[in-house]
């Protein structure tokens, strides 16, 4: 049953401005700038955290020379603060697209893989059948993705989930594995020899994907394993495009996924180098907030991605216990 104190403090006490006002201190770090974003004046909004924390029992931030840093406990609240705002957005467009039809937003954040594999399928089922409703994309790593999702800034994320604090308020969907392959341009000097092993690679120029990626810790792991020092020469890029410039343009290589790899491949401009990484991600699959109930329009691209990539058609992961 849920708490009766709990239930007080949301129904009688807590009020949409102290939710503005949490979001936009996570934003800022200021307690002058996130008034002024959320059109209060400075004391009012010291005002409303301190009543806050006094309610809770609990200090929401720290006070800096400089700011304010929040507190685990206000990271939670910021978190949540920024979830519910989000629903009440998708509140208003989910009434609004039924006045006319399908309409309204949604927003998808996707790993690099899908983003261009996957994702140009789905959208274009979904563009075909509901042209009204206006899509995004965020292209990033899944820890990032899944931090914006469980915040409500992104409604449906392709990625990978991590056990940890947080992960039952998820519902996974796998899809697939991602297998990688050392790609390098067509007449890279490497491709000339007939054995290749990792202390060599180490001493190449490297294209790497931005730190807290998975891909990066499990390539810093192979080279941990065997003793070596990680390569030093390496450029960060994260964008394919980027990454297929740098690579034809040099003699830099990189680890990208087959299924990314593959038209480069069959048409010439990009070849494998003759070592096996023996590195594969794990399973990404889509992701969504459990007991969460999604607008028409993002219910729409999640239908659009289960046909694209072949996941039978099922209810709303709202309904998943």
């Amino acid at each position: 049953m849920p708490d009766a104190r709990a239930d007080r403090f949301v129904r009688a006490y807590l009020k949409t401005r102290h939710l503005v006002l949490l979001v936009e201190l996570g934003k800022r770090g200021s307690i002058l700038q996130a008034a002024q974003a959320a059109n209060m004046t400075q004391p009012a909004a010291s005002k409303l955290l301190g009543e806050l924390e006094h309610a809770l029992g609990v200090p929401l931030f720290e006070r800096l020379p400089r700011g304010v840093e929040p507190t685990w406990y206000g990271k939670v609240l910021i978190r949540r603060a920024g979830a519910s705002l989000a629903e009440m957005d998708a509140a208003y467009d989910e009434v609004m697209g039924l006045q006319s039809g399908l309409r309204g937003r949604v927003a998808l954040g996707a790993i690099l893989t899908p983003s261009a594999t996957l994702v140009p399928r789905a959208l274009a089922l979904l563009k075909a059948r509901h042209g009204n409703v206006s899509a995004s994309i965020r292209v990033d790593g899944s820890r990032r993705l899944v931090d914006s999702l469980r915040a409500g800034e992104l409604d449906l994320v392709i990625g990978r989930v991590a056990q940890g604090p947080g992960a039952d308020e998820l519902v996974f969907e796998p899809i697939t594995d991602e297998p990688h392959l050392l790609v390098v341009r067509a007449g890279h000097p490497l491709l000339a020899r007939t054995h290749i092993a990792l202390p060599d690679l180490a001493q190449c120029q490297w294209i790497v994907p931005p730190e807290g990626s998975i891909l990066r810790d499990r390539i810093a792991a192979l080279f941990l394993a065997q003793e070596l020092p990680q390569p030093t020469d390496t450029v960060t890029a994260g964008a394919l495009p980027a990454i297929i410039a740098l690579l034809m343009g040099s003699d830099m290589l990189a680890p990208v996924s087959v299924a990314l790899a593959q038209p480069y491949l069959d048409n010439g401009l990009l070849a494998a180098l003759p070592y096996d990484l023996a590195l594969r991600m794990d399973v990404y699959g889509i992701v969504t907030r459990r007991r969460h109930q999604l607008s028409p329009a993002a219910a729409a691209l999640l239908a659009a991605l289960r046909e694209a990539c072949g996941l039978p058609a099922q209810g709303s992961p709202a309904q998943t216990a």
